[in-house]
């Protein structure tokens, strides 16, 4: 799995792209705790090009909300495939991230 980063003023983006599955969750989960030190939670994860996760990217993603929580911040992420977003619900976990239509709407959301 390939990992971009881009910051949108005050905000990094992350943009995995293909399927975030066993093979690349514990690289994804540290990439992204990296990105959360330094951009002091102020994160979105951009999924317009992560086409599916599987139990092990859920458990990474779960993670680093959970870090955020703790820190009073949450994990939002962007443009959901209605693969991932599936998964999300039928999983029942859907509700521990924000989600926004695209990454300026989940930028804006840190104002």
């Amino acid at each position: 799995m390939r990992v971009t980063e881009y910051q949108h003023g005050a905000v990094t983006v992350v943009k995995p792209e293909g399927s975030l599955s066993e093979e690349d969750a514990i690289s994804f989960a540290s990439t992204l705790r990296d990105t959360v030190s330094r951009s002091l939670g102020r994160v979105v994860v951009d999924a317009s090009t992560m086409h599916f996760v599987d139990s092990q990217g859920l458990e990474a993603l779960l993670d680093i909300a959970d870090e955020l929580a703790d820190a009073g911040s949450s994990l939002k992420l962007c443009a959901l495939n209605d693969t991932v977003r599936d998964v999300l619900d039928i999983t029942g976990i859907a509700g521990h991230f924000e989600h926004y239509e695209d990454a300026p709407s989940a930028v804006r959301s840190f104002r």
